[in-house]
């Protein structure tokens, strides 16, 4: 766990231009409005048994959780975000990204408005598919959630 640099680099993309095009990242995948940063990232867990899976979410969890311990004294106390509802949402309305996506991947993130950026910043755990990795992200984007 090393959330002194899953904080700086937090702390990069919220001042970093957002690029002109989608694509991947070296953190991740980034476009107009929005980076997605892979903190963490499991290796081979989609082919492995559920118990080694859940502790790794259970680990995964554990870090989204210190650095909202990090994070909410500067932009303050938030409840977690129901990424669940989210995804319903999308069945009947548009959803804009990257909400629409993280939806999909996440089941609860932590959001805040970062001050004085203009613009908002998640963290969450990617686990929702058992067919993929599981993963901690940082979504940082100009879009306002919905």
């Amino acid at each position: 766990m090393d959330i002194a640099r899953h904080l700086a680099l937090i702390d990069e993309l919220c001042f970093r231009p957002f690029p002109a095009e989608h694509g991947p990242s070296d953190e991740g995948a980034a476009g107009p409005g929005r980076f997605t940063a892979v903190l963490a990232s499991s290796h081979g867990l989609h082919e492995s048994d559920q118990a080694e899976r859940a502790a790794t979410v259970e680990q995964y969890e554990k870090e989204r959780d210190a650095l909202y311990e990090r994070l909410a004294p500067r932009w303050g106390e938030t409840a977690p975000w129901n990424l669940r509802t989210v995804l319903l949402r999308t069945e009947r309305e548009e959803i804009p990204e990257p909400w629409a996506g993280l939806s999909v991947l996440a089941r609860v993130a932590y959001l805040w408005e970062a001050v004085g950026t203009g613009r908002w910043v998640a963290v969450a755990v990617a686990d929702r598919d058992a067919a993929d990795e599981v993963r901690l992200l940082a979504v940082v984007t100009e879009e306002a959630p919905p």
